[in-house]
């Protein structure tokens, strides 16, 4: 399981990683079969709706430690066109593109998504100005 957060404490339990930490955001690898992982889940369960018992990602996050991203969606369509970035960039995607990957929709199709997300936001806020 992984987790995104804008902060992080310095010391994290031995159920968690961080995997990489890119665009203002820790992504953190969380080991979801580690017995001291389970036991604080177990202690965090509440009805989310009823019927329905889980834990909210809002309380595993306070009781971790780590403060999530609340970024309103302009600064998310950033993070996200930087991380498609780096992908498009990244060694082992152009060892699959080398070696034939050729999918339907492809990195440029994501950029170009959030190309015209962007210009929606843009437009929208130029309207309620």
């Amino acid at each position: 399981m992984k987790l995104y957060a804008k902060t992080i404490p310095q010391t994290l339990p031995d159920w968690a990683t961080i995997a990489t930490q890119s665009a203002g955001l820790f992504e953190v690898e969380i080991n979801d079969e580690h017995p001291d992982f389970l036991f604080s889940l177990e202690e965090l369960e509440t009805e989310i709706e009823p019927g329905t018992i889980g834990v909210k990602t809002r309380d595993l996050c306070s009781r971790l430690g780590f403060e999530m991203s609340n970024s309103n969606l302009c600064q998310l369509v950033e993070i996200a066109q930087n991380l498609i970035s780096l992908i498009a960039t990244h060694p082992e995607y152009e060892q699959l593109l080398s070696l034939g990957y050729s999918p339907d929709l492809n990195i440029a199709d994501a950029t170009t998504a959030l190309t015209y997300l962007e210009w929606e936001l843009e437009q929208n806020q130029e309207h309620s100005v």
